[in-house]
């Protein structure tokens, strides 16, 4: 006994991917980061600037109050510094004061000889600078006053400085007051974001359960109140499962119409054959074997019918769309019909306009819609066959055309319809073919129309949207 072998395919599993909520938290938090990044940049700047702000009106304070407490007396420049001009200065208990009283002629008349002074603004005002002083770097104010005496004449400078050690400390303080609250404020904005996020995805939660919950023999639409970003998840599942109810129809249809119409046939068939196998008498055995030939005839194009229906409804929503020139269709189907059909059947004509006629359309559908037509009216009809193909402003169209009686009206409206309408005896038809005109037609947004023609004969039209 040979040992049955088994092969186990271990399907490696997935890498997790990041879900849509974590993909949004991850962008909004680095949106936030760089929000916070450049506000705190903002801060350590408005930090500085407030600092330099408090500290330089203390300086500029101090440089008019000395200014304003420069005299002359007996000819000679007199600088009396007040006491509140140091105790303005004494705000910033960490930094050291310095101070320089340069007179008309550059000599220094009080303070720091190396204390550096740029030239004074000509309209009077104060310039706040800074400078390296004691190898430190220190913030200086530069003031001057204009002296008018008879002996005694001249621009009087002063100069008042301090390091920066308290304005540091002032700037840092602020900065980080502030990089606290923009780190709680993002921190919240983030738990925010994340929570309305959260709160935005919940109907996906349940557009999920309801998936789940379903029986997967129910196809029909859902019916689940969601938000208007949502619908079109909603909308293209909906569409998804009525393509897969139409394909699962169809294959059950399939399986029906063939399990129903090839069964007695080929019943017939096997019975026929029995009976011939012993039968002696040879009139009788001829007759049985035209009947078992026209059984299996028709056999044959059931089934070639039913393969053909049923590739035609799963190209119908399977295949893309070109473009195609409706002359070309219904010559390659009177082609391959003078090349199949029967032996001794005459030929149709064609009557193919001079400019092409442009659709949009599956060839293969469209080419065994035609041959059907074409089939339907060799058969059923009476020669001459003809096809034509014309095109107007808004559709294109290809008919076939015989001289027969034609279908009676009250058949027409069925003939859609599988196995509703075909010819007499087992040879002529299984009602299939006008079936899948029809669908063919109606899955190119067009129509299969019917016609009595005024001189005698029968017309059927394929009516197809023209190419814009």
């Amino acid at each position: 006994m040979t040992p049955v072998s088994e092969t186990y395919h271990t399907r490696r599993p997935s890498r997790r991917k990041p879900s849509l909520a974590l993909r949004i938290g991850v962008a909004v938090t680095l949106v936030v980061a760089l929000a916070a990044t450049a506000a705190l940049f903002s801060a350590w700047r408005y930090g500085w600037q407030a600092a330099n702000e408090a500290f330089d009106r203390l300086l500029t304070g101090a440089s008019l109050q000395i200014v304003e407490h420069i005299g002359v007396v007996d000819d000679s420049i007199v600088v009396d510094i007040p006491a509140s001009a140091f105790e303005l200065l004494a705000l910033a208990r960490e930094d050291r004061v310095f101070y320089r009283v340069i007179g008309p002629d550059g000599a220094t008349l009080t303070g720091y000889d190396d204390l550096t002074a740029p030239e004074v603004p000509g309209d009077g005002g104060t310039e706040i600078y800074e400078t390296e002083f004691s190898g430190e770097t220190v913030r200086a104010a530069v003031t001057g006053r204009q002296l008018v005496e008879r002996n005694v004449s001249g621009l009087v400078t002063v100069v008042v400085a301090h390091t920066m050690r308290e304005r540091t400390v002032l700037a840092h303080d602020i900065a980080i007051k502030a990089a606290i609250l923009i780190g709680i404020s993002s921190l919240a904005i983030i738990a925010l974001a994340l929570a309305g996020v959260l709160y935005g995805l919940s109907p996906l939660t349940r557009v999920e359960r309801a998936l789940l919950s379903r029986d997967p023999n129910d196809l029909s639409p859902f019916d689940i109140e969601t938000p208007r970003e949502i619908e079109t998840v909603v909308d293209a599942i909906n569409r998804f499962t009525r393509r897969l109810d139409r394909r699962i129809g169809a294959v059950q249809a399939f399986v029906a119409d063939a399990s129903h119409q090839l069964r007695t046939p080929i019943t017939a068939i096997r019975a026929q054959a029995e009976i011939a196998v012993e039968e002696k008498d040879p009139a009788r055995l001829a007759r049985l074997n035209k009947r078992i030939l026209d059984r299996s005839i028709g056999v044959s194009r059931l089934a070639d019918q039913l393969l053909s229906h049923a590739m035609v409804t799963h190209r119908g929503d399977a295949e893309p769309r070109e473009q195609l020139d409706l002359r070309r269709i219904a010559m390659e189907a009177e082609e391959e019909s003078r090349r199949f059909g029967d032996v001794g059947q005459p030929a149709p004509i064609l009557d193919l306009p001079d400019e092409e006629v442009a659709i949009t359309g599956d060839r293969f559908s469209l080419r065994e819609a035609v041959k059907n037509l074409i089939n339907n009216a060799q058969t059923h009809g009476k020669p001459p066959v003809s096809i034509h193909v014309t095109s107007g402003p808004h559709d294109a169209r290809v008919s076939v055309t015989d001289k027969g009686p034609g279908m009676p009206p009250e058949l027409r409206a069925k003939a859609g319809e599988r196995f509703q309408v075909r010819g007499g005896g087992s040879r002529r038809g299984a009602g299939l073919g006008l079936a899948i005109i029809a669908e063919v037609a109606q899955s190119h947004g067009g129509r299969l129309e019917f016609t009595d023609m005024p001189g005698g004969g029968f017309r059927a039209t394929i009516i197809l949207p023209a190419k814009t």
